[in-house]
């Protein structure tokens, strides 16, 4: 792999830890800022280096937000760059553990996941020489103490990256406001400081988001959320399907009997998804809850005769995913991280490979009045206007977001073919 010529942020991500760097007493190290800024990968170089450098025989930890996650976003890149380098890298999936050989020297890395407040456990008990957590603001503030509390080999050191999150984190608070007192190097990344990144690719990000998630993820800016969540939605995200045949169709349902149910009809054109046909339907206006089987045959009214590969389900509802399956429809409970979902449902309309038809009246509604709690700590959205806007988030991140090119991907969908 080639890398362009390293910016001066990236230099100090690589070398902080050297012999003769002023920031060499350093306990810990902080990269946060805009996406694609190039802090991760000069995190995951640097850390294998100055593991491979300082220790022999030690254990380190590897931390995502999952073990899947961390492969994909630091490993699947970093291992082919550590391999070109000349060091020996022998992974053992199956027990999240990998191996590293270099100058005479064999270290093992062992891969965490901090997906919630029990994920401390998996870690509980190790003695690491190091740690490098991925994305540490999306980690529960547990799992990352007994993270750190685990390095007590002698020269042992933290390293942090992530996006920012709003400023009443608890990791904005405790590590970056206090990176001082903590003694460690604190570095804000900006987009400028990735040379791989064209000013055409800047521009391109930049147009990707909007609202806070634009101050946050290409600012770099830790800001609190407010307002209507997806506050770029305008008459230009609405359009009528093109005509002909679709190539796909997916319904995706928010269940719900005392709160209104949602189901959406997509269909899939030419790598675009169009939301053509909805039922919503609001047990308190017509003061009559649904049973599952009303519901399934609502659904199957909603498809008509067109043929529906895939229904995503809210994954709660396990009666109504198996009254569905019995019917004879190929089912999946969705992913349901809601705050991802809204990042990824808002990147898939603003690129416009989303498009809601004007028939879709109660999304358009929700659309316009979906808001952020303003008064909550951390992002939470209110809980109201949400069941069109979980239907879309569901659908969104489990099937339009893991399309490649014509496909969908390696996902739960792609295994179950439509």
């Amino acid at each position: 792999m080639e890398f362009e010529v390293f910016s001066d942020k990236q230099k100090q991500v690589l070398t902080w830890w050297c012999d003769g760097a002023e920031t060499r007493s350093r306990s810990a190290i902080i990269c946060d800022g805009a996406v694609r800024s190039g802090k991760t990968l000069c995190m995951g170089l640097s850390f294998f280096c100055w593991a491979m450098r300082r220790f022999q025989g030690e254990q380190f930890g590897l931390c995502g937000k999952t073990a899947g996650a961390l492969r994909r976003n630091l490993l699947d890149r970093l291992l082919p760059v550590l391999r070109e380098l000349g060091f020996s890298c022998t992974e053992k999936v199956s027990k999240n553990q990998l191996r590293v050989e270099f100058g005479g020297r064999t270290n093992t890395f062992f891969l965490f996941g901090g997906r919630d407040e029990g994920s401390a456990a998996l870690i509980q008990g190790m003695t690491l020489a190091g740690v490098l957590l991925d994305e540490a603001a999306l980690m529960p503030r547990s799992f990352v103490e007994q993270a750190c509390a685990r390095c007590s080999v002698e020269g042992s050191r933290l390293w942090f990256s992530c996006n920012p999150e709003g400023p009443g984190h608890w990791f904005f608070q405790e590590w970056i406001q206090k990176s001082r007192e903590r003694n460690a190097l604190y570095l804000h990344f900006t987009m400028e400081d990735n040379p791989s990144l064209s000013p055409e690719m800047i521009r391109r990000y930049a147009g990707s988001f909007s609202g806070a998630f634009y101050r946050r993820f290409v600012l770099g800016e830790w800001v609190a959320a407010e307002g209507r969540v997806y506050d770029f939605f305008d008459e230009h995200c609405i359009r009528d399907p093109p005509p002909g045949e679709m190539e796909q169709w997916c319904i995706s349902c928010d269940y719900g009997t005392v709160n209104p149910a949602s189901f959406g009809l997509w269909g899939k054109k030419e790598g675009v998804w169009y939301r053509v046909k909805e039922f919503y339907y609001d047990s308190k206006r017509h003061r009559r809850q649904k049973t599952d089987g009303e519901y399934a045959r609502d659904l199957r009214e909603l498809a008509g005769d067109r043929p529906v590969g895939l229904v995503v389900a809210d994954p709660s509802a396990a009666s109504f995913i198996e009254t569905l399956r019995r019917d004879g429809w190929r089912v999946v409970g969705a992913e349901n991280n809601v705050l991802s979902g809204i990042r990824i449902t808002a990147e898939l309309l603003r690129s416009g490979r989303l498009i809601i038809c004007p028939g879709c009246t109660d999304a358009i509604r929700e659309f316009s009045m979906y808001s952020w709690d303003e008064r909550a700590v951390g992002d939470r959205v209110k809980k109201v206007h949400d069941h069109a806007m979980d239907d879309i988030r569901y659908f969104a991140v489990t099937v339009a977001a893991r399309q490649r090119s014509g496909g969908l991907g390696a996902s739960a969908v792609e295994r179950r073919r439509f």
